[in-house]
């Protein structure tokens, strides 16, 4: 029960499980199992779940892992088949992702797996609204079960919890959503899945574990409203140079009809945020929610993630790992699952909720840190300012002097159908005279203009070195060295027709885009506009000697050729189909700068 023994490798920490080394003497070795159960739900229809529980007469709280994913690749007879494959594993499984039966029923938990209606050998028909209601309160009054519930699983499974959780099960005591999915909508949403509105095929890519119950047929005549905006989409020439999402608009939501829907309508709901607004307050159970370091991929765990903790009134804890996707099947972090578990469901006093509410993998310093507040209290806000010759500088541009009336930067970039080079523009610091640690989020404000009436911003925060070279005319000294070690860190979007702010719900660190049809706006080509773009948080130590980069760019590329791609949680962009010079200010009419938060000392 107690903390084992701390790491004598202080060197050697893991970034997917803080240091809390937290266990109990797993003493129930048999499991029974039992497959296939079907659950009645208060209008007939019944749901299919698998019941893990220990091989003893006494009754135990439950652990209810739900989610739109086929159960049976939580198995105990595919998990055993499949050992944890690490991110870059070429057997890596998304959703593989219930947790560590064998873990959690030999520690004293029955663990109970399923999927609402209308996926996999769930019955079909009616509304799922309160299909995890129903499921929560027939475990609760099993024989097995002491009546306390709580809920586990990471992506579709944190999800479904958070939803779950505004609905006030009586018997539901704690919930761990990690990888929770956006907090604007039900289930994940617009916003959070698709920052600054710039479309990604990540939704596609995932479609080939679909478990959603299908039936094709010939595409039909949709209402008024949504057959002209399936005329649009018809007719976007973006889609159209992509002709795997064009198939998907063309079949009129016979294939993927999810996806479907974002690309004949990609806006987000007033109705919808406000709806999640009111909703958060709804949430009373105790909740321990996180992401990791992985803004270039999924972006909606992230993002929402810090939405569900900042809004959430209850006793509550966050959690952000390392930038590599966890293990699959997922095991990562169980100590710290059971801690939080063993307080709420068993009682157990075991200090969770005297420690710091907030824990941090720390990039760069490759260790642990903990916070007592998001984004951290300490934060300093520090400004960089966008130079010419590709620098980044503390200082803004001399008013009334030869720098405030600086010509523009550019570049051009050819769309995919005659390219696949990116283009881009970089800036980056000087080597830095001092170790420089940033935590939290992040904003770039940039002047730009364009010579068509869209494009998407793509922007990337690297930590660039170490770098003990200068620059001076003298040979071999005029570039910054090519051979540089870069590594990414985070990533930020925004689609320039959805540059518009809502100044109420904006904050210099976070703008808020309405990303509404009605505050959508093509761009006058040639206008100078003002974007300000979200840049997915992150924390990196970046050590003296090494320099802050950032690259802005307009494009992406597919990995595979037709519409494949290596890594199925590392989408790419639907990108314009126009070749586009873009124009990047930076002068004292228009000061271009990049807003990071530094943590002092």
């Amino acid at each position: 029960m107690a903390d084992k023994g701390s790491n004598p490798l202080k060197g050697l920490n893991s970034s997917d499980s803080p240091a809390s080394n937290y266990d109990r003497e797993p003493i129930y070795k048999n499991i029974i199992q039992e497959k296939d159960v079907l659950v009645r739900v208060r209008d007939g229809v019944h749901l299919c779940v698998d019941v893990y529980r220990p091989d003893s007469p006494e009754r135990f709280p439950a652990l209810l892992a739900f989610a739109v994913y086929n159960k049976d690749l939580q198995s105990l007879e595919l998990t055993d088949a499949v050992p944890p494959q690490p991110a870059w594993g070429h057997l890596w499984t998304g959703p593989m992702e219930a947790g560590d039966t064998r873990f959690f029923v030999s520690r004293g938990y029955v663990h109970v797996i399923g999927s609402p209606r209308g996926i996999g050998k769930s019955e079909g028909g009616g509304s799922r609204e309160w299909d995890s209601y129903d499921l929560i309160e027939w475990i609760a009054a099993q024989p097995w079960c002491d009546g306390n519930v709580g809920m586990i699983g990471i992506s579709g499974f944190g999800a479904e919890q958070l939803y779950v959780a505004k609905q006030q099960p009586p018997h539901l005591k704690a919930i761990f959503p990690y990888d929770s999915r956006g907090a604007y909508g039900d289930l994940g949403g617009f916003r959070d899945e698709y920052p600054g509105g710039v479309l990604h095929v990540f939704r596609y890519l995932l479609s080939h574990f679909s478990a959603a119950h299908e039936k094709k047929g010939q595409p039909v005549p949709l209402s008024p409203e949504r057959e002209k905006m399936w005329q649009e989409a018809m007719s976007n020439p973006d889609y159209k140079m992509y002709p795997h999402i064009y198939n998907v608009v063309a079949l009129k939501g016979q294939h993927l009809p999810n996806y479907f829907n974002v690309l004949i309508d990609p806006f987000d709901k007033v109705e919808t945020v406000e709806k999640s607004e009111r909703e958060f307050q709804k949430i009373r159970v105790p909740t321990y929610t996180g992401s990791g370091w992985y803004g270039y991929t999924y972006k909606t765990h992230l993002q929402g993630s810090q939405t569900w903790y900042r809004e959430t009134k209850a006793p509550k804890k966050l959690m952000f790992t390392g930038p590599a996707h966890l293990e699959r099947p997922w095991h990562s972090f169980h100590p710290e699952i059971l801690k939080w578990n063993d307080y709420w469901l068993k009682g157990i006093d075991n200090g969770v909720m005297r420690e710091p509410p907030v824990k941090i993998w720390v990039m760069g310093a490759n260790e642990w840190r903990t916070a007592e507040d998001w984004p951290l209290p300490e934060t300093e806000w520090a400004k960089l300012y966008l130079h010419g010759w590709d620098r980044l500088k503390p200082d803004p541009v001399l008013r009334s002097s030869t720098q405030s009336i600086s010509e523009p930067d550019a570049f051009l970039q050819m769309p995919l159908t005659h390219t696949s080079q990116l283009q881009r523009l970089r800036y980056m610091t000087d080597p830095l005279t001092e170790d420089t640690l940033v935590i939290g989020p992040s904003a770039l404000y940039l002047y730009a203009a364009i010579d068509q009436d869209d494009t998407n911003w793509i922007v990337i925060l690297k930590d660039v070195g170490p770098d003990s070279s200068v620059r001076t005319a003298r040979e071999g000294e005029v570039d910054v060295p090519a051979n540089l070690h870069e590594r990414e860190l985070t990533r930020g979007w925004l689609k320039a027709s959805h540059r518009a702010l809502d100044p109420k719900r904006s904050k210099p660190w976070k703008p808020w885009h309405p990303l509404t049809r009605a505050a959508w706006k093509k761009v006058v080509p040639g206008e100078i506009n003002e974007y300000a773009i979200e840049i997915c948080s992150t924390a990196n130590l970046f050590r003296k000697g090494h320099r802050i980069c950032l690259d802005i760019t307009s494009m992406d590329l597919p990995t595979g050729v037709a519409g494949a791609t290596n890594v199925e949680y590392i989408p790419y962009h639907i990108c314009s189909s126009k070749t586009t010079v873009h124009k990047i200010y930076h002068n004292e009419q228009y000061p271009s700068h990049l807003l990071l938060p530094v943590i002092p000392g």
